[in-house]
């Protein structure tokens, strides 16, 4: 029964490594693995139970059959004082075959005394191993988490620094500079061509103005 416990001690003193070589919970491992010990404990309970009561059983009998030994005794001291050898023999005779009985209930007794004792003390042991692996769980358990999460931070920072987040961040940020670039291409183009259109609309309103100056001399000179 303390096999499972040698395993789990190992388990736990080499902290989940094996465990997490085969990507299995350490979180749900632990949790089911102080669910089967408290089971074995439940077990051991009980058998320490029946133990005891088995203990108590041969207390009684002892102390019946003595008491038998002690009345067959003063029943034969009676007998003989009323003058029957005959019948005080015939008690002594059954005095001694309680006393065997007596002798052999007091080895049992003694014998389950001992393995009482000795159950209750592996009994505590039990428990109070499971109360220290409880503890360490509980940190075993924080670690893990911790653990974790440090994992899936530094793999995010890990993205973010050389992962596609970043290659979109640069590619959005020349997108922009292409943009502007454009824009201001855009600008240049556009202020070319008024520039152009303002020097055709300069040269109409020039020739206008030298069409309505012949037209005033040629008027002139008719006069």
């Amino acid at each position: 029964m303390f096999r499972f416990f040698n395993r789990v001690r190992t388990l736990v003193s080499a902290e989940l490594n094996s465990a997490l070589d085969k990507a299995e919970d350490p979180v749900k491992m632990l949790d089911q693995y102080m669910i089967d010990m408290g089971k074995d404990i439940a077990e051991v309970e009980a058998a320490v139970a029946n133990q005891i009561a088995n203990e108590k059983m041969l207390e009684k009998k002892l102390n019946d059959a003595q008491t038998l030994v002690e009345k067959r005794e003063q029943q034969a001291i009676h007998a003989l004082e009323a003058g029957e050898e005959d019948l005080a023999r015939r008690l002594l005779e059954d005095k001694q075959n309680h006393q065997q009985q007596v002798d052999t209930l007091q080895a049992s007794y003694e014998e389950a005394q001992s393995l009482s004792e000795e159950l209750r003390g592996k009994l505590q042991e039990m428990k109070d191993e499971y109360q220290q692996m409880k503890l360490k769980k509980d940190a075993l358990q924080a670690r893990a988490v911790s653990a974790k999460t440090r994992t899936k931070v530094n793999r995010t920072l890990s993205d973010v620094n050389h992962g596609s987040a970043r290659d979109g961040f640069n590619k959005m940020e020349e997108k922009v500079l292409q943009y502007e670039a454009e824009a201001e291409t855009s600008e240049d183009m556009r202020s070319a061509n008024r520039s152009l259109d303002d020097e055709v609309k300069s040269l109409t309103s020039s020739n206008k103005v030298d069409d309505e100056l012949a037209a005033l001399k040629a008027r002139l000179n008719k006069e």
